[in-house]
């Protein structure tokens, strides 16, 4: 079996994510092949049984090379098994941390003509310290008005390691077939 595993990130909370998904499908024997999409030139999906694609949020929206991607490997992501996470800071909130309830994983699914088999949203990390300066002051102004931490000295990772290792177990229960 061999699984190929997709991100997009800014501070690179996503590809830790993905990358704790990876040693987990791993220790059961999977061949999982890590990948970029933001320097990622060309893939050829048919070597692989299932796909999956974590991005990250920044300022409210994800990488373009995501939907890029997206709508290039439309016809076939929607015929194999696939699964999509989005990572972001809204998310260290339990109630906004499902497809359902997260408005980024919410507006992409509803606008992507990829139809994901499984979806997952986690929080990610604010590590203020390695922030430019802008985006440090940004970042600080969306966590005060949405009353989060706001010491620019702090770095806190929110991500929930045990919802992760949750979702790479269902991400390996998935069939490796779709359904007709």
């Amino acid at each position: 079996m061999s699984y190929l595993l997709l991100y997009s990130t800014q501070d690179g909370q996503t590809k830790k994510i993905l990358t704790r998904i990876a040693e987990n499908l791993r220790r059961t024997g999977i061949k999982c092949d890590l990948r970029d999409l933001a320097t990622l030139k060309q893939v050829n999906l048919t070597p692989y049984h299932k796909v999956m694609i974590g991005a990250s949020i920044r300022y409210g929206h994800f990488n373009s090379v995501l939907d890029k991607f997206v709508i290039r490997h439309q016809k076939q992501l929607n015929q194999m098994p696939t699964a999509f996470f989005g990572v972001n800071l809204t998310a260290r909130k339990p109630e906004k941390r499902t497809p359902e309830t997260n408005a980024y994983v919410r507006k992409f699914l509803t606008k992507s003509p990829w139809r994901p088999d499984l979806c997952e949203v986690f929080a990610g990390a604010l590590l203020y310290p390695r922030y430019r300066w802008l985006d440090r002051i940004m970042i600080q102004l969306i966590m005060r008005m949405t009353g989060g931490e706001t010491d620019t000295k702090k770095e806190i990772e929110y991500t929930d390691w045990e919802q992760v290792d949750r979702f790479s177990e269902a991400f390996l229960q998935m069939p490796c077939n779709k359904a007709s």
